[in-house]
């Protein structure tokens, strides 16, 4: 059956080069009949949803071309990571947590003492406690401790001991008690770089939450300035008075904290 389609010609209508001209208008336009919808779709390419409107015939516009749909169903498939130079292709790369809370080591004993530097010595003038004392404490007791991870690297840290009597005495600053009850929280430091985002209260609670774990600890205790002591209240903590430890001609307050029925049992908070 010959069809005509924007200027061109089904090969079922017997058309051969050089016929056009004897073919007048009359007789061309009895040769024309519609497409069925089924051809439509396999000129045109695609669903009909997808085809452009036909133009009329005998309009000067050319026919719109039919194109294939690039679109897919199906999601694109994630581009493979690109190894840095000098890593086999083959070869599987460590890489470390992005963000990791763990207990302190003996090694991790001079990071921790270089951001305790930095954060009191330039205020107070004095170290809660210096680099011998950080690895004696983390070599007897370490499950007292707490550390902040970046990506490998401590960024806050607190650390404590045992400790067997009710207030704290100047030899609760150096000593480790392992059979008291009380957990005395020597340090609490974040490194500057790190500051200002409301990492101290999240390493606080964890902290907490750590040593609620603990049967044996049924206490936490500390000694601060007296302009820490709101900060300190807001995790349950409590003044008792006058801390009887003295560093240089500096004066403290004491707190207690009891971890049985403390907030941060309740506290859904994911800190």
């Amino acid at each position: 059956m010959p069809i005509a389609l924007g200027g061109w010609l089904h090969p079922s209508s017997g058309y051969k080069r050089g016929q056009m001209h004897s073919m007048g208008p009359d007789s061309l336009e009895m040769r024309i009949r519609p497409l069925p919808l089924a051809v439509l779709q396999q000129v045109l390419g695609g669903p009909p949803w997808l085809r452009r409107p036909l133009p009329k015939v005998g309009s000067p516009r050319e026919a719109p071309v039919a194109r294939m749909s690039t679109q897919s169903t199906h999601p694109p498939k994630p581009e493979a990571p690109r190894l840095p130079p000098g890593i086999p292709s083959g070869q599987r790369r460590h890489t470390l947590p992005a963000s990791e809370f763990r207990c302190l080591t003996p090694e991790d004993a001079v990071s921790a003492f270089e951001i305790e530097r930095e954060a009191f010595i330039s205020v107070l003038g004095v170290c809660p406690l210096y680099l011998d004392e950080i690895r004696h404490f983390l070599t007897l007791c370490p499950e007292l401790s707490l550390g902040w991870f970046e990506e490998g690297c401590l960024v806050a840290f607190i650390i404590g001991s045992l400790w067997d009597k009710e207030r704290l005495m100047q030899e609760s600053l150096t000593m480790h008690k392992p059979g008291g009850h009380i957990a005395h929280l020597h340090v609490l430091a974040v490194h500057c770089a790190f500051r200002q985002q409301g990492r101290g209260p999240i390493l606080l609670w964890r902290y907490l939450h750590h040593l609620g774990s603990q049967p044996a600890v049924h206490r936490a205790v500390l000694m601060c300035e007296d302009a820490l002591v709101p900060f300190y209240e807001r995790f349950g903590f409590h003044a008792v008075g006058p801390c009887a430890i003295t560093v240089s001609s500096l004066t403290f307050t004491e707190l207690h904290c009891s971890l049985q029925g403390h907030p941060f049992l309740r506290r859904n908070s994911g800190c």
